[in-house]
Formats: C-alpha cells, sequence, structure tokens
C-alpha cells in the first residue's frame, strides 16, 4: 500500500496571520487568501490531474494543533485514507480523532514519536470542487 504521496500543506503559528501573509507577499510573492496559499503542481505519473500544497499561517493561540504542542503541522497526502488508518491502528500509532470527509477531501490525524501532530489528506477525486483548505483556526 502506498502511504505518503506528496505533502498536502505546511501550517504554522505565528501572532498576526494576516500581518504574516502580507510581509511574505511583499518579500516573497506568495499571494495568499483567507486560507493561505495554493501552490499547485500536477501529478508526474498522471499529467492531467492538479494538485496543491497549502501554506497557511494560524493564529498563534489556535487549538488546531492540539494535542501537539510544536508551532506547525504539517499535512500529506495519501491515498485510501481507511486502509492507510486502519494500518496505522495496527501498528499503535497514536491517532486522534476520526476520519472527516469535507468537499475537497477525507482528512485523519495522528501523533509522531516527537509530539507532532500530523494531518492526513486523500483528496478528493478529480473533477470534484476544491475550495482550499478551510480549517478551523
Amino acid at each position: 500500500m502506498k502511504r505518503v504521496t506528496g505533502l498536502g500543506g505546511v501550517f504554522f503559528k505565528c501572532k498576526d496571520p494576516e500581518r504574516t501573509k502580507r510581509w511574505y507577499s511583499e518579500h516573497l510573492g506568495i499571494t495568499s487568501g483567507r486560507n493561505g496559499a495554493l501552490f499547485k503542481w500536477r501529478d508526474p505519473t498522471h499529467p492531467q490531474r492538479e494538485h496543491y500544497t497549502v501554506w497557511s499561517p494560524f493564529p498563534g493561540k489556535t487549538r488546531y494543533f492540539a494535542p501537539g504542542r510544536k508551532g506547525f503541522m504539517l499535512n500529506y497526502m495519501v491515498q485510501d485514507i481507511e486502509a492507510l488508518m486502519a494500518a496505522l491502528r495496527k501498528e499503535r500509532v497514536r491517532i486522534v480523532g476520526g476520519i472527516e470527509d469535507y468537499e475537497y477531501g477525507k482528512f485523519a490525524w495522528i501523533m509522531d514519536p516527537e509530539g507532532n501532530k500530523i494531518e492526513l489528506w486523500e483528496p478528493a477525486a478529480p473533477g470534484a470542487r476544491q475550495r482550499g483548505m478551510a480549517r478551523k483556526k
């Protein structure tokens, strides 16, 4: 079973997300919407499929990264999230919550051995509406 297929997003805490987005836009050219920026790319094995990696600053007091205590969280794209979560359960990986389904894909969360919360994302089928990752902040 193929597990991680790509980097789906980079999320990090900051004191002032709007100021941070403006700074990155002005100095590095990263244009952000409400939920951050989308870096689009194509699947090398299926070039007709477009994917994206999300870059998003979160408010410093967000609870979205909990129970992780770090100032960042990575999101990894996966295939067949149900099968992957079943395998991770058997491997005794710490799972946080259950699988959540949105119009842009399915999400699940685990903890690594260093206490970092990891978000797993199975993108919606090609052609499904993808608005970006509106997350609870």
